[in-house]
């Protein structure tokens, strides 16, 4: 017998996942505040019965965002059978929102606020941390959009939530540009990442040294040299090829992360450079910067 096919292709399903303590609590409230229909803990087994009663609702849940993590995990290894199964039955493809930090801020959360890991088994919170993503890595690779909130205040996890899903037409693509500085780290949620550190640096020239890429001496002195031009123009036509690929298999938003030493010059320069340009070409961009403020040393 044939499945029977579900009108729900108006249905935006979002499933927030990842690491505890990496901040779900915030962001399934932020989606309230937009309107979501929201359930936590969600054992992924019940989605497709869920998606059932949706489709009887008659259109009256049109946002839904369901939190599903390893507080249920005699359940979790259901979760890709469901996504499946309302895949082919529903034709409903949910946008994966993974949240994930570092291990040492994720231990440092459960220790201020005195909570076991729901892994850690009597062990200590690092033993746990370590298990679940373990656990969680697959799930990791299939998000649509990973958030490290490692160095980000709630509020900021909320603005990033609310400008990523508050627009109305379901069909933007995003690309987030992101700035950061080697020293710092590589960010754990970038897509692709670029290293322009072989550009002239204006750190070692004084008076441009407290300065960021925000100022237009700044700016002016990493964009005059051929080889910036050169590196422009070349991931310009990069992007402008795999751009419309990443938007066709279904991805909203893509993190393009451009490092330099310290976060604070070279990097900022050019993600400004293409958060306009980009923009041009038709895409809805956005930037951060995640290191400008700690990249005082190196440019």
């Amino acid at each position: 017998m044939e499945p029977v096919q579900k009108n729900t292709q108006d249905l935006e399903l979002v499933i927030i996942t990842g690491m505890s303590g990496a901040g779900k609590t915030v962001a399934v409230q932020s989606f309230e505040d937009m309107g979501y229909y929201c359930i936590d803990n969600l054992p992924p087994a019940l989605i497709p019965k869920f998606i059932d009663l949706v489709d009887g609702s008659a259109g009256r849940l049109q946002k839904v965002a369901l939190v599903i993590d390893l507080r249920g995990r005699e359940f979790f290894d259901q979760l890709f059978e469901s996504i499946d199964t309302i895949g082919r039955e529903a034709k409903l493809t949910p946008q994966i929102v993974f949240l994930d930090a570092r291990d040492p801020v994720l231990v440092r959360r459960y220790k201020e606020t005195r909570r076991s890991h729901p892994l850690a088994a009597g062990g200590s919170p690092l033993e746990g941390i370590q298990a679940e993503r373990a656990l969680l890595d697959e799930l990791k690779g299939q998000a649509q959009m990973i958030i490290d909130t490692s160095d980000l205040k709630p509020v900021q996890l909320r603005e990033r939530i609310i400008q990523r899903f508050s627009l109305s037409d379901k069909q933007v693509f995003n690309v987030h540009l992101l700035s950061f500085g080697y020293k710092h780290g590589i960010p754990i949620d970038a897509d692709l990442v670029f290293d322009v550190r072989f550009l002239p640096n204006p750190h070692y020239i004084d008076h441009m040294r407290p300065q960021t890429g925000l100022d237009k001496e700044v700016s002016d002195y990493v964009l005059k040299w051929s080889e910036t031009q050169q590196f422009i123009e070349k991931l310009y036509d990069l992007l402008a090829y795999m751009l419309p690929h990443y938007k066709r298999e279904g991805k909203r938003q893509l993190v393009v992360a451009i490092g330099c030493t310290g976060g604070k010059h070279r990097s900022v320069t050019l993600a400004e450079y293409f958060k306009e340009n980009l923009g041009d070409m038709g895409y809805y961009t956005y930037v951060t910067h995640r290191d400008i403020e700690k990249g005082k040393l190196e440019g």
